[in-house]
């Protein structure tokens, strides 16, 4: 796994510097990956993980508590599920609603936090995609700074449709960032688009986060 990981590193650098974006973030993905995955992605330098289901990620947290792990949650929120995920997450990268907003701020208030987010953009356009219309974002931002005392909103997430050819991903993405560029600046810190088959596109049209699960733990397993 770790020469896989130094690979990736390597590949993010020369699109990053491709692209003259600065630093861009590895979050490792590890659903359904066991406790012992990490560890290892960990020794090998690794300390954001991706996780998509809320019993899961906090399974893993409360496990790891005591190391470098940092908790991102990429998947879809149910707003009975956010009490898991809100005290653990160091970033939420997938709201994509007001109701799920609003249940993050009431329970990070009730923690006496500020819970970082990124807002979910439906970029493709498939109704399968969860996320708040392109057209929409910049006024979704703006409501929930105003009426949410604790929520930070820090970025936008999307992800292209699925394509043999990863090239054809880059006008979803150039979209996005397009998009990412009109939020006012406070909202500008992470656009994290891209993942194993188009991470290196989505770095040279403007990601500085991406989320990589398969090329560093390879196939997914099945879920528990």
């Amino acid at each position: 796994m770790k020469q896989r990981i130094e690979e990736i590193k390597g590949r993010i650098k020369q699109a990053a510097e491709r692209a003259a974006c600065g630093e861009v973030a590895l979050i490792a993905v590890s659903k359904t990956k066991p406790v012992e995955s990490i560890r290892e992605a960990m020794a090998a330098g690794l300390t954001d993980f991706g996780e998509n289901y809320a019993a899961e990620a906090a399974e893993k947290y409360d496990v790891l508590r005591d190391t470098p792990f940092r908790l991102h949650f990429i998947g879809h929120l149910q707003t009975n599920k956010a009490k898991l995920v809100v005290p653990r997450a160091a970033l939420i990268q997938s709201v994509d609603s007001l109701r799920i907003a609003r249940e993050i701020d009431r329970l990070a208030g009730a923690c006496g936090r500020e819970c970082p987010v990124l807002l979910e953009v439906n970029i493709s356009g498939e109704e399968s995609k969860s996320g708040f219309g392109p057209e929409e974002v910049t006024d979704r931002a703006e409501m929930i700074a105003e009426a949410f005392p604790h929520i930070k909103v820090q970025g936008l997430m999307g992800m292209a449709p699925f394509f043999e050819d990863a090239e054809k991903t880059r006008p979803y993405f150039a979209r996005l960032k397009k998009i990412y560029d009109r939020l006012p600046g406070a909202f500008r810190k992470y656009l994290s688009m891209g993942m194993s088959g188009d991470y290196i596109q989505a770095i040279e049209e403007g990601s500085n986060m991406v989320r990589i699960g398969t090329a560093i733990f390879g196939e997914r397993a099945p879920r528990r």
